[in-house]
């Protein structure tokens, strides 16, 4: 397992995508940022954290970690070496796994740079009401959507898995980013999954059902979409 890990580091290295995954985590910290300093520059860095948290986890993050999770899972398929990777021996559970932590690790990395560019560009930018709780507070928000997000990104790789192509995950991404939009004001967004994470990381579920709700929807999403992806995975055949 470490080993498979170490490789998928040193693949990852020499890949253009890591710096493209960057620049996407980077958008919503600066549009948000640069938006308010513009049009509202009283507002205080609360809602300006608030603000970029929810943009991430709902618009952005949605399609961006879907072009990761595409991007990790689909490389051997399209360098056509997961043949030969299997007969090395590798298990097809230890490859998914691996893979699988890298994902954790990158959508985790990119939630805390968003954060970290938010601070920056706040301060820079000079907005006020920050203080040692709403750094502790913001990060925990932050941190919360990723790991929400990579917990539902069991679907995304069932679909990479089964299509074996950027472009049906890109369109899973942008329904599910389309239905986060739609949904935004409505007192039921709590049961949609992926609407449900925005709001449990920023703290602003809608009355309308219990908590439990929404967690249990996520949790059954992301196990549902985890065991039919190892069960697939299994039984493939690798051409």
């Amino acid at each position: 397992m470490a080993n498979l890990l170490f490789t998928e580091f040193l693949k990852l290295k020499r890949s253009s995508m890591f710096l493209i995954s960057l620049l996407g985590a980077a958008v919503a910290p600066f549009v948000v940022v640069i938006a308010t300093f513009i049009n509202e520059p009283s507002t205080p860095f609360g809602d300006l954290f608030y603000n970029v948290n929810l943009y991430t986890v709902l618009i952005i993050g949605v399609p961006l970690y879907g072009v990761v999770t595409t991007y990790l899972f689909n490389r051997e398929y399209t360098e056509n070496t997961l043949k030969n990777l299997l007969t090395i021996p590798v298990s097809r559970i230890g490859f998914i796994i691996s893979k699988t932590l890298l994902l954790f690790m990158w959508i985790m990395m990119l939630s805390i740079i968003a954060w970290a560019l938010t601070l920056s560009l706040g301060l820079l930018t000079q907005f006020d009401g920050l203080t040692s709780s709403l750094l502790l507070d913001s990060l925990i928000q932050f941190t919360t959507g990723g790991i929400l997000l990579f917990i539902l990104s069991s679907p995304i790789i069932l679909v990479t898995l089964v299509t074996r192509n950027y472009v049906p995950t890109i369109i899973f991404t942008v329904v599910i980013t389309l239905v986060n939009v739609m949904a935004g004001n409505s007192e039921h967004r709590g049961l949609f999954p992926w609407a449900a994470a925005g709001d449990i990381s920023n703290h602003t579920l809608p009355p309308t059902y219990p908590p439990e709700y929404s967690y249990i929807i996520i949790a059954a999403t992301a196990l549902v979409g985890f065991i039919t992806m190892i069960v697939y995975f299994k039984k493939a055949d690798i051409h």
